[in-house]
């Protein structure tokens, strides 16, 4: 068991997200950096779903009440157990009466605590990930409170076996201050007007401070409609559509001077312009941009999107033999 003494900024238990449940209006919720979530799974011997803590900015303090594996994996908060310095990216073993201390992070927003066995929590809806606009999920459907106590399910066979492992240096992530985030560009584009277009593509756009687990806000230059009228039932603005449904990582124009990707907890459907979206391996990257960041969107065909997928399938089925080594 995990008792906390203090739940950080924002904490929550996800695994990899529901699966098929986007057509009843529940979005996938789950790790919102995946990458680092399945390392940190990776290196304490895990399945890459089993559930773990995300931690948003600051980690918070935790303590142990029992002998666990573990591992700290994603933004580079500076982490100490019992006061002594402990590095991202290895595996380590802590013992009943320890206190892990995670503080802020200066690069990066999400980093996740991986623990051998994963928190014990019940699936709802076919995943333990917290979708708190709901109050499903997770902890009691919110994130975590000074008191709590989670619940670990049991070390798997062999975890003592993976203490001291790390990811190499090549396959940890870096936190920068600029993104660039590749689109596949559809759905309702083509209300964007050709200038609009070359806007959107030839701008930095700016994260905003409001971003969260919904969506991603983004400041920039004014782009513009083609100012068709809106359909019968859309509303009267040129931003506006007849409600349908949005992908995750769909970026979409409320207005002319503001785009918006949605995220993991996004809502399922609406009414405004979306003009394509963002490839799901930089929903990572989009979950790691800190407010006043900025981006650079790329159009790429799906052929490229699929590539790219299967890159990352590629390069962590490499990781998973590093790792059993």
């Amino acid at each position: 068991m995990i008792e906390i003494k203090e739940p950080g900024l924002w904490t929550t238990v996800q695994d990899l997200g529901r699966v098929g449940k986007y057509h009843l209006g529940v979005p996938p919720s789950g790790a919102a950096d995946k990458y680092s979530f399945i390392i940190g799974n990776l290196l304490v011997g895990n399945p890459a779903e089993f559930a773990s803590l995300e931690m948003t900015l600051l980690g918070g303090e935790f303590e142990f009440h029992r002998n666990l594996i573990i591992a700290l994996t994603g933004a580079p908060m500076e982490a100490y157990l019992n006061h002594q310095r402990l590095s991202f990216w290895e595996t380590h073993q802590v013992k009943e009466g320890d206190i892990l201390t995670i503080k802020a992070c200066q690069q990066g927003v999400k980093s996740y605590l991986s623990i051998s066995g994963g928190i014990k929590v019940q699936d709802v809806l076919g995943s333990k990930s917290t979708y708190e606009l709901s109050q499903i999920g997770g902890f009691d459907g919110r994130k975590l409170a000074v008191g709590d106590r989670i619940q670990i399910n049991e070390p798997l066979p062999g975890a003592l076996k993976q203490v001291g492992k790390s990811a190499p240096l090549e396959f940890v992530p870096t936190f920068n201050d600029f993104q660039e985030l590749r689109v596949t560009m559809g759905l309702s584009g083509y209300l964007l007007s050709d200038q609009g277009l070359k806007t959107f593509l030839n701008s930095e756009w700016i994260v905003s401070h409001e971003s969260n687990r919904v969506a991603y806000r983004y400041t920039g230059p004014r782009v513009s409609f083609t100012e068709q009228y809106p359909p019968f039932g859309a509303g009267t603005s040129f931003s506006n559509v007849v409600d349908f449904a949005y992908p995750i990582g769909s970026i979409m124009f409320t207005n002319e001077e503001e785009l918006i990707v949605l995220h993991n907890d996004a809502m399922t459907g609406g009414g405004f312009v979306t003009i394509g979206t963002v490839i799901s391996q930089d929903l990572d990257l989009i979950s790691q941009s800190r407010p006043l960041s900025k981006c650079h969107f790329i159009t790429v065909t799906i052929d490229q999107a699929i590539q790219a997928r299967a890159e990352r399938r590629k390069r962590m089925e490499t990781l998973v033999g590093l790792i059993k080594r």
